[in-house]
């Protein structure tokens, strides 16, 4: 990709983020992202196939880099209590992007990728995941997400992303 290329991504890009900021995804429009990137819609559409397309390429990166972010991947079942604590303080190292991009109907969005990204994470260490680890990962994503989110405005983030590390031991303990 010539330099010429990254600007002008680099561009829709940052325009999306500013509106997003502002307004749900669905209200904005492929004409006023352009204005604001400075591009042609006809530019836009050489990138992403509409407004949606832009989005979940965001999204996948925040996910990925979250994921990318861990120290050690592999004790997503050997040490949840640590596993769990890399997970929400590279979660929380992209707050201000995942409150732009997973706002409004996008935010059910965010547990089912972080949800994703981890089951594979899981079955590469474990290509023959059972039925209830995959249930207890699935409980144990969405009720430490809820958690967070309960919690971590009212008590320091420590506290909370303690609690949910051992809560997650004991879940995913049980066999």
């Amino acid at each position: 990709m010539d330099l010429r290329e990254q600007k002008t991504i680099r561009s829709i890009r940052n325009a999306f983020l500013e509106l997003r900021r502002k307004k749900p995804l669905e209200r904005i429009t492929i004409k006023e992202l352009a204005e604001k990137a400075e591009i042609s819609k006809a530019t836009f559409y050489l990138h992403y196939k509409d407004i949606y397309d832009l989005s979940e390429q965001l999204q996948d990166e925040v996910i990925k880099s979250i994921f990318k972010g861990l120290a050690h991947p592999e004790y997503c079942l050997k040490n949840c209590a640590v596993f769990t604590e890399e997970l929400f303080y590279s979660f929380y190292s992209q707050q201000s992007l995942i409150e732009i991009l997973f706002s409004g109907t996008q935010s059910a969005v965010l547990l089912v990728r972080l949800e994703d990204e981890l089951m594979e994470c899981v079955k590469r260490q474990n290509p023959n995941i059972s039925n209830l680890e995959k249930m207890m990962l699935t409980y144990t994503i969405n009720g430490a997400y809820m958690v967070y989110q309960k919690y971590c405005k009212t008590l320091p983030s420590e506290e909370v992303v303690s609690f949910i590390g051992k809560a997650s031991e004991v879940v995913v303990g049980i066999k």
